[in-house]
C-alpha cells in the first residue's frame, strides 16, 4: 500500500465516508468525471462503475501507477498536477466537443494547500459552458468562505468570483477521523453548480478585478481602497462610486455582488469631461 506523503499533503478518506459522498454526488449511468486527486482511488472506484467515462487526475507516480494497474476499461488516468492540465481539452476528450458538448462533472479530494487555486482554475474552466457541476471536499475553513455572507470576515475575493460563475451548497461536514492520517482540521464537502453570470454581471472580469484590487484592502473604506484602480483608469473613486449610487465610507465586505457589479458597471463607462 502506497503511504501517504506529506509534500502532496495526502489524506486518505475513510470507507464509511466513501458511501456517504458517492451518494451526495447521486451520479447517474451517462455522466462523465475529471476526478481531481483520486489517491488510493476510493472514491475512483465506485464512481467508474456507476458512470459512462472518468478521467482522474493524480500528480503522484506511484498512486497514479496503482489506478492504472487496476485497469478499470472507462477510466484514463493522467499522471499530472491538476494546476497544469489544459480542464476544456480533457472535458472535449470525455465527449464534450461538438454543437451540444456534453456536460462534464468534477469531483475531488482537493489538496488543502492548493485547493483556492483549483477553485480559481475550476471557476475559469467553467465560462466555455462544458462542465455541469463539481462536488469538492475542501477544509472547512475554505468552505465557509464560499458560502460566506456580505459583512462577515470569510466573505471575500474567493465568495465573490465563485457566486459570479457558480451557485454552492454545502453537503457534508466532516471530522478528522474521516481520514487517514487524520488531519489537524475539519473538512466539509461542497457542491458548485456552474452556471451563466447573473443577468445583472455585465462586467464579470472588470468585477473580479475590482475585487481582488478592494479586498488587499479591506480595512479601508471602498473609497479608498478603490482609489489606485479607479485612478489608473483616469476615474475618481469617489465619483465613480457616487454614481453606482454606493457610499464611499462602507468596507469592501460590506457589499454585495449586485452592489459589485453595479460598480463594475459604472467604471466602465468613459470618465465625465
Amino acid at each position: 500500500m502506497v503511504r501517504p506523503r506529506k509534500r502532496f499533503a495526502q489524506h486518505f478518506l475513510e470507507p464509511v465516508w466513501v458511501a456517504k459522498l458517492i451518494t451526495a454526488i447521486a451520479p447517474q449511468p451517462d455522466d462523465r468525471f475529471i476526478e481531481i486527486g483520486p489517491g488510493r482511488g476510493a472514491i475512483t472506484a465506485p464512481l467508474a462503475s456507476r458512470v459512462e467515462r472518468m478521467i482522474a487526475v493524480e500528480v503522484d507516480r506511484d498512486l497514479a501507477a496503482v489506478l492504472d494497474a487496476r485497469g478499470a476499461p472507462n477510466l484514463t488516468v493522467v499522471t499530472e498536477d491538476v494546476l497544469d492540465v489544459d480542464l476544456e481539452e480533457m472535458a472535449r476528450s470525455l465527449g464534450g466537443a461538438g454543437a451540444s458538448p456534453l456536460p462534464i462533472r468534477v469531483v475531488g479530494n482537493l489538496p488543502y494547500n492548493i485547493s483556492s487555486p483549483i477553485l480559481f482554475k475550476l471557476l475559469e474552466a467553467s465560462k466555455s459552458g462544458r462542465f455541469k457541476d463539481a462536488t469538492l471536499m475542501l477544509q472547512k475553513e475554505v468552505a465557509d468562505r464560499l458560502i460566506a455572507r456580505p459583512g462577515t470576515g470569510d466573505y471575500g475575493v474567493l465568495t465573490l468570483s465563485t457566486l459570479i460563475r457558480a451557485d454552492v451548497v454545502r453537503l457534508l461536514e466532516l471530522p478528522p477521523g474521516a481520514f487517514r492520517p487524520a488531519p489537524k482540521v475539519r473538512s466539509a464537502v461542497v457542491r458548485l453548480d456552474f452556471r451563466p453570470p447573473p443577468a445583472d454581471v455585465r462586467n464579470p472580469e472588470l468585477l473580479v478585478e475590482i475585487v481582488r484590487s478592494v479586498f488587499t484592502q479591506r480595512r479601508k473604506t471602498l473609497g479608498n481602497a478603490l482609489a489606485s484602480l479607479a485612478s489608473s483608469r483616469g476615474r475618481d473613486a469617489h465619483e465613480v462610486l457616487s454614481g453606482a449610487g454606493l457610499d464611499a465610507r462602507r468596507r469592501p465586505e460590506t457589499f454585495t455582488l449586485a452592489e459589485y457589479a453595479g460598480l463594475a458597471d459604472a467604471l466602465s463607462r468613459a470618465p465625465l469631461k
